[in-house]
């Protein structure tokens, strides 16, 4: 069995191998470094690790479960995904702005996981026939209504949390720092100089999760339609709801190809008397399992929950806005004090500016690459939503070796600031669309409709190898370690302290406005009659980002600098 499973996985098993030789170094490695930071960021990174090993599970699978289980477009999809992402980010500035206000972090990060916990077990439910509201209405309507209450929940919940976590993790270095600078200028410099490989711990933690997520609803899945007689095919479902929409319409391609493939997904063999009954029944069993596998992101909110409960009295609070601060100071220092804020708010929404256009391309793994992966990718043997395991896979591999190298340039007195990483991180995220380019170029291939109308045989012959995402997703990690994990640290280095909620809120508010437009890499890469062409677009809004940053670099590294 283990034989088979590595001939048929032959990809994914050497991931798997890479992973299980290198996670005892990663594990040793944060460890050891750990000893030089905060106490309580391994355990407020165990709490983070839980709920996004819960939010990866849904979101690996969510545009193309909602293709597959509604019939609607990858457009539709698309923009129901890209509302969701908006809100799951946009909604952490009013959860940052209710924790400063009620000076509650801990208790509002508690509320987070469990309304994120019951917006999963509303998502779990198979529920495929409702009785419409008004006479007339197809059920499906009210289906897709509840699902996209249920994420609704699940995005307030994530608002509650993700960002006042950080907001906390940001004070620990406070506290730190304000340590530190008891015992010298040197020792205050070496604490500061620690904050950026701290939020990079914090974020392996996020992708242990991560890596396995992906592989609960698929894996589901295909268990599921076997225990049904049936296996996986990732066009079928398309092609199935054409059939029971309008089989009449269907093009003598598109029929010939429902025709084979549900012949071949019967595992008995048999010949299928109704195609109408299968294709509905196809339908049913492939989305069931998806349903099932929620249960499992309810899970692990709990687990996230207990964690946090019991940790949470270790864990700093941000410190209090002191009303009265303010009357002693002299006019002359209220205005410098006013000028001083003014100016790390305009560095801190300059690199906001930046970040929009870095999640619009970055976040294309939930869209427009994940369809690339469905269509033009030979996934036959590895369900397309695995793939974005690669991306957490990369995390932990290459977080301690950009760390190390990090920790070498500052030992040799050339350190590279944090406004130059994130312009580092934008040129090497433009060289995974670039690579994509290239590779699009050299397959000649068409838009993502024209494609999809071509027959199965055909379409086999254009595939690229699995490779592809595996070099696309390398360059977009290690963009993201320039770039994520280092823009909160500098959000939490810049941030007045009476704002540190709100700041967070706004960083992951920046990024939800590059997700509220992720849904255009999906239409372009379906309508744009070459595909390279919607690749350049990413490549050139990275270009174009680092371009600024660059710009901005000396004015951002000053700010930086007299940040206390």
């Amino acid at each position: 069995m283990l034989l088979s499973f590595i001939q048929s996985h032959r990809t994914l098993a050497i991931l798997l191998a890479i992973l299980i030789v290198v996670i005892p170094f990663v594990i040793y490695y944060v460890i050891k470094a750990n000893r030089e930071h905060p106490k309580g960021l391994i355990a407020a990174a165990l709490s983070n690790m839980g709920e996004r090993f819960g939010y990866y599970i849904m979101n690996a699978v969510l545009l193309l479960f909602i293709c597959s289980k509604f019939g609607i477009s990858d457009g539709a999809a698309g923009l129901i995904y890209a509302v969701f992402y908006f809100l799951i980010y946009v909604l952490s500035l009013p959860g940052g702005i209710i924790a400063d206000r009620l000076q509650n972090y801990k208790g509002t990060i508690l509320s987070g996981l469990l309304v994120m916990a019951l917006g999963y077990l509303l998502l779990s439910l198979p529920l495929f026939n409702i009785t419409p509201v008004f006479k007339g209405v197809p059920s499906v309507t009210w289906v897709l209504v509840f699902t996209c209450f249920s994420l609704l929940l699940i995005a307030c919940g994530n608002g509650l949390f993700k960002g006042n976590l950080q907001a906390i993790v940001g004070q620990m270095y406070d506290n730190f720092e304000a340590e530190a600078a008891k015992k010298g200028p040197d020792t205050l410099a070496k604490a500061k100089s620690k904050r950026d490989s701290g939020f990079q711990i914090f974020y392996v933690f996020i992708n242990v999760g991560g890596v396995i997520a992906p592989f609960v609803a698929p894996l589901l899945r295909e268990w599921w339609l076997k225990t049904k007689g049936l296996l996986y095919n990732s066009d079928l479902p398309r092609l199935c709801h054409q059939y029971i929409d309008n089989a009449s319409g269907m093009t003598a391609t598109d029929m010939e190809n429902l025709t084979n493939l549900s012949q071949s997904v019967q595992m008995s063999g048999t010949q299928i008397p109704d195609m109408t009954a299968f294709c509905g029944s196809y339908l049913e069993v492939f989305n069931t399992g998806v349903h099932y596998s929620f249960l499992a992101s309810v899970a692990a909110m709990l687990i996230s929950f207990l964690i946090f409960l019991c940790i949470k009295k270790k864990l700093p609070n941000p410190i209090k806005k002191v009303k009265n601060a303010v009357a002693n100071y002299t006019q002359e220092e209220k205005i410098a004090n006013a000028k001083e804020i003014r100016q790390r708010l305009y560095a801190l929404f300059a690199v906001l500016g930046v970040a929009v256009f870095f999640w619009f391309s970055f976040h294309q793994n939930g869209q427009s690459l994940s369809v690339f992966a469905r269509d033009f990718v030979n996934t036959a043997s590895i369900a397309p939503e695995i793939w974005q395991c690669i991306n957490p896979f990369f995390v932990i591999v290459l977080t301690p070796i950009i760390m190390w190298l990090f920790a070498f340039l500052l030992r040799k007195g050339k350190e590279v600031s944090t406004p130059k990483k994130i312009a580092i991180g934008m040129f090497i995220a433009a060289c995974a669309y670039i690579f994509l380019v290239i590779i699009a170029i050299y397959h000649n291939y068409p838009s993502g409709n024209e494609f999809k109308g071509l027959a199965e045989s055909v379409k086999e012959t254009m595939k690229s190898s699995p490779y592809v995402l595996v070099v696309t997703y390398f360059f977009l990690t290690v963009a993201e370690l320039f770039i994520s994990p280092l823009g909160l640290s500098f959000v939490s280095k810049v941030a007045p302290k009476h704002l540190q909620g709100i700041c967070q809120g706004l960083w992951l508010t920046a990024t939800a406005i590059g997700n509220l437009f992720i849904f255009l890499g999906v239409r372009m890469l379906n309508a744009f009659p070459h595909q390279w062409l919607c690749w350049a677009v990413f490549a050139a809004f990275c270009l174009i980002s680092m371009g600024v940053m660059l710009g901005m670099l000396k004015w951002l590294e000053r700010i930086t600098a007299s940040s206390k």
